[in-house]
């Protein structure tokens, strides 16, 4: 059977678009109707259900639950790359280098944290902890990456590291050599991340419509190429909760092609794309 089978009835991209819109706020609208038929069509495929509404009334049982985080998986999943918008890069290793240099006056941390929200498949959260690693010159050593994402199988990517050479491209070959290991016989073709900078990087399976966990004191985060699925209702909760897991004068990154405009938040701008808390 091929995917070109399954007819999405409008009734059932409505259902399906509500639910997913229930589970994480990401909003489908009539354009990502081809997308939703592509995507999860390969889910019926794979499963064996004969239609749509079949696989609607499966996934909203509980015996369908992991089915259900399978189908966000499908739906969710998005292209990235390392150094992806790299202006962000070089204003993270100017952060960098100013927080080292106010380290030592009263009421300054040591300890620097950052939070890649919606890291998909690892390439940008080891773009952090390369730049950090590049900027600091080992004069940092308590940094924490955490890195989340809503779905299980990007993550399964990102913790093991591993990539197609064509996907590093983007890396100078000075950092490739220094951070990533060269595949060799089976694994030609392919790189890895050293051991040392996956250390610095913990992931996490999280949903962004979840309340936040109570101890998150961030220098940054990046949320990057996420909240354009959003509706500005969902955006702007999501960005005064992200506001409330910063520091004071942290910083909060979105996509190049993504703004606040809009929205209601207590961010200070500071240039395209990039926003800071308050001191």
């Amino acid at each position: 059977m091929s995917m070109s089978t399954f007819e999405l009835k409008h009734s059932d991209f409505e259902k399906i678009s509500r639910l997913v819109y229930e589970q994480c706020g990401i909003y489908l609208h009539d354009g990502k109707k081809e997308l939703v038929k592509a995507r999860l069509g390969k889910r019926l495929r794979a499963g064996g259900y004969g239609s749509f509404a079949e696989y609607y009334r499966y996934v909203t049982t509980q015996e369908g639950q992991d089915e259900l985080v399978s189908m966000i998986d499908s739906i969710s999943t998005n292209l990235t790359s390392f150094f992806r918008e790299a202006s962000h890069f070089v204003r993270l290793g100017g952060i960098i280098r100013s927080f080292l240099e106010n380290r030592g006056r009263p009421g300054s941390a040591g300890s620097f944290a950052v939070w890649s929200a919606g890291c998909s498949t690892g390439e940008e959260p080891y773009t952090l902890a390369m730049t950090i690693r590049e900027a600091a010159q080992n004069r940092l050593s308590d940094v924490a990456i955490l890195a989340t994402d809503i779905s299980t199988k990007v993550l399964e990517t990102a913790r093991a590291g591993i990539y197609a050479q064509e996907r590093t491209r983007g890396i100078a070959p000075e950092i490739l050599k220094k951070y990533f290991q060269l595949g060799t016989g089976k694994s030609h073709g392919f790189v890895r991340v050293k051991e040392d900078l996956k250390k610095m990087v913990t992931f996490e399976r999280f949903n962004l419509m979840d309340p936040f966990p109570a101890r998150r004191d961030f220098d940054v985060v990046f949320c990057r190429n996420v909240m354009i699925y959003f509706d500005k209702k969902t955006q702007s909760v999501l960005v005064n909760k992200f506001y409330g897991a910063l520091k004071n004068g942290g910083y909060f990154f979105v996509g190049h092609s993504e703004s606040l405009t809009g929205l209601t938040h207590p961010f200070q701008y500071v240039e395209p794309s990039v926003y800071r808390k308050n001191l």
